[in-house]
This record gives C-alpha cells, sequence and structure tokens, in this order.
C-alpha cells in the first residue's frame, strides 16, 4: 500500500488496525513512508531541558506506540495520518509535563515549539504553561473545532499554511485569519490574572 502527498488522491479506509497481519503490515508501511516527515515535525519541538528525554526520535516513538495501541484508526491521506499524529504528539507532550509535575524533580522542563511560516509565534513554554494550553485547546475544541484542530496542526504538528488549508479543505486565506483569530483567543485565555 503506497500513499501519495497529493490533495486529489483516493479515499483509504483504514480500520481495526492490527486486527489481521495484513493490516498490522500496512500501518506499518504508512509509518515507515511517512516516518521522516513525522520526524522533521517532532523536530519542530525542541526541549530547553538538557535533562529531558524527548529527542524528536522519542516523541515520534511515543506518538507511534500511542498510535499502534489504537483500536480503530481512519486515515484519508497521509496528511491526515500527519494530523492524527501531531494529536498524538501532542498527548504525549501533556502527558509527559503531568509526570513531570508529579515527580517534581525540579527544573522548568520548558518545550520550544516552531510554527512553519510564523516565526513570531515560535514560543517557549514551562510545564505550567504546557498545561495551561491544553486545557485552553479543550475549551477551543468545545467552542470552534476548526480553529482547535488548526492550532493542532500548526502548533504541535508543524504544519504549514499550505498543508493545513488542504487538511481542513479550506483556503490559505482561511487559514491566515483564523490563525490570527485562534493566537489571539488563546493569547487572551492564557494571559496571567490581575
Amino acid at each position: 500500500m503506497r500513499f501519495r502527498s497529493t490533495r486529489n488522491e483516493p479515499r483509504t479506509e483504514l480500520n481495526n488496525w492490527g486486527s489481521t497481519l495484513e493490516e498490522r503490515r500496512a500501518l506499518d508501511e504508512m509509518f515507515s513512508v511517512t516516518y521522516e516527515e513525522l520526524r522533521r515535525l517532532a523536530s519542530t519541538v525542541k526541549r530547553s531541558d538538557p535533562s529531558a528525554t524527548f529527542t524528536p526520535t522519542a516523541l515520534v516513538n511515543q506518538a507511534w506506540l500511542k498510535l499502534a495501541r489504537s483500536p480503530r484508526f481512519t486515515t484519508t491521506s497521509p496528511l491526515h495520518f500527519k494530523r492524527i499524529a501531531a494529536r498524538a504528539m501532542r498527548q504525549v507532550l501533556v502527558e509527559a509535563a503531568r509526570r513531570r509535575g508529579s515527580y517534581k524533580r525540579g527544573g522548568d522542563g520548558a518545550v520550544t515549539f516552531v510554527v512553519l511560516g510564523d516565526p513570531a509565534a515560535e514560543t517557549a513554554l514551562c510545564r505550567e504553561d504546557l498545561l495551561a494550553l491544553e486545557d485552553a485547546l479543550k475549551e477551543l475544541e468545545r467552542l470552534e473545532p476548526r480553529q482547535a484542530l488548526l492550532v493542532e496542526s500548526r502548533f504541535f504538528g508543524g504544519l504549514d499554511v499550505s498543508e493545513t488549508a488542504a487538511l481542513l479543505e479550506v483556503s490559505e486565506a482561511t487559514v491566515h485569519r483564523e490563525w490570527r483569530v485562534a493566537k489571539a483567543w488563546l493569547k487572551h485565555r492564557l494571559r496571567p490574572a490581575r
């Protein structure tokens, strides 16, 4: 099973992964085909804590383990797969931040996110900020699901404007507009109380 990164590719349904050897092989092949791209996406997340365990490779591998354990997995394209992988990476980082907080080892364990095509959006988050961002994204998902997906795809997945537009099936102008609105909403939501 080969996957192309074209916008008009046929839909491929991948359900009940792991129920047959053939399905497991297809999922493994999808991962190997997209591995370097996922690693590139994960490299947008850099730990500034020297004792951190998440290199881009480790983050992709942890996200892969999370994806491989899913009883049902449906995708329409490699781009959709990258979006799902971005969500898995987000979950891995949040889980690690929660664990790190419970261990109380010290150090801020800051995470720096680089948003492709938007250098002004590069930001470093400490554990508390990452958890606050997670809560804010959950709230945004309830209010504006597409904007939450856009933020997740760009911020955690490193997708550029054109990839995000293709994923959401909207124009690049819509991505730019909703990106500005979502960033403003998050900035307002995450600002410290006075």
